[in-house]
């Protein structure tokens, strides 16, 4: 079995991705790395150049400044990684520039490609989430949050990332994926007020074709008001994130209750049913589950 990761990225210095770590924390279960590294405005490609690994191929690309309407721009680029992994290669592992993975979740990873391998109706595999936010110590948990995405695959030309580059479709269907018990986590919400301004104006440059770049105060505050509700974590980060971590500067205080205000009497309802239940009514599937 022979297992390729891949992503994109760009910039990463400036918006202070963590690449890095997310690289690392897949690197020992791939025979290989495509890492698709947009032209840009920083050292970005020095710094995968630094993991120093011999598994890690880059490809330079250059963003498409004229795809700015729904993002659709990251998954242009996530298809020139995916498309440059080697015809021999069975699964593919798809990780972005803010995710990362336990290490303690690699051993039933490994384990999961395995068997599903010659099952044919098995064309990826789903993973939970945790989303964190605003703090390295919470989690985000809400409607609106994606709790679930395919982050592996198989190596399948007819295959393509779908709008954004969250999820993915073969010849325009959803993909048949087998759920296992693995967790992305997903770091991208948890930066200072300063630095969550910017990833929200970076991110609207590639989704609203009338964005602005603008000056950011130092001094500026980030409203919240997208999570609502958080969880105290409990559990361990992946070891390739404890040095980032401990780097942490910033206080990160938010009342919840102000968010819940603000939801209209159906978003509560529903909320309240999922708090209850686990169930999300409506909820949006980008994949077909398969037994």
């Amino acid at each position: 079995m022979k297992v390729a990761g891949f992503t994109f990225i760009r910039n990463a210095v400036l918006n202070d991705y963590s690449i890095v770590e997310a690289i690392n924390s897949i690197l020992p279960i791939c025979d290989e790395f495509i890492v698709a590294v947009g032209k840009g405005d920083d050292h970005t490609r020095t710094l995968i150049e630094e993991i120093n690994s011999a598994k890690i191929r880059i490809i330079d690309t250059v963003w498409d400044e004229n795809l700015r309407e729904g993002g659709i721009v990251f998954a242009k680029e996530t298809d020139k990684a995916f498309h440059a992994i080697s015809k021999d290669v069975d699964w593919a592992f798809y990780i972005q520039g803010d995710e990362c993975v336990h290490e303690e979740d690699l051993p039933l990873i490994v384990k999961e490609m395995e068997e599903n391998l010659q099952d044919p109706k098995v064309e990826g595999l789903l993973f939970n989430y945790n989303h964190f936010y605003g703090s390295y110590d919470y989690i985000a948990e809400s409607r609106r949050w994606y709790r679930r995405e395919i982050r592996i695959l198989r190596r399948n030309v007819d295959i393509h990332s779908y709008r954004d580059a969250q999820g993915f479709r073969l010849n325009g269907r959803k993909i048949n994926v087998r759920l296992i018990d693995a967790y992305i986590n997903h770091y991208g919400w948890v930066k200072p007020p300063h630095g969550l301004l910017k990833k929200k104006q970076n991110f609207n440059l590639f989704y609203d074709p009338e964005a602005k770049v603008e000056v950011i105060p130092d001094t500026a505050d980030f409203d919240y008001g997208n999570a609502d509700l958080l969880k105290h974590f409990t559990g361990t980060h992946p070891a390739v994130m404890i040095e980032r971590i401990n780097r942490a500067n910033w206080k990160f205080s938010f009342d919840p209750t102000k968010a819940r205000k603000k939801l209209s009497f159906r978003r509560k309802i529903l909320e309240t049913i999922y708090n209850m239940t686990g169930i999300r009514i409506g909820e949006y599937k980008n994949y077909k589950i398969v037994k």
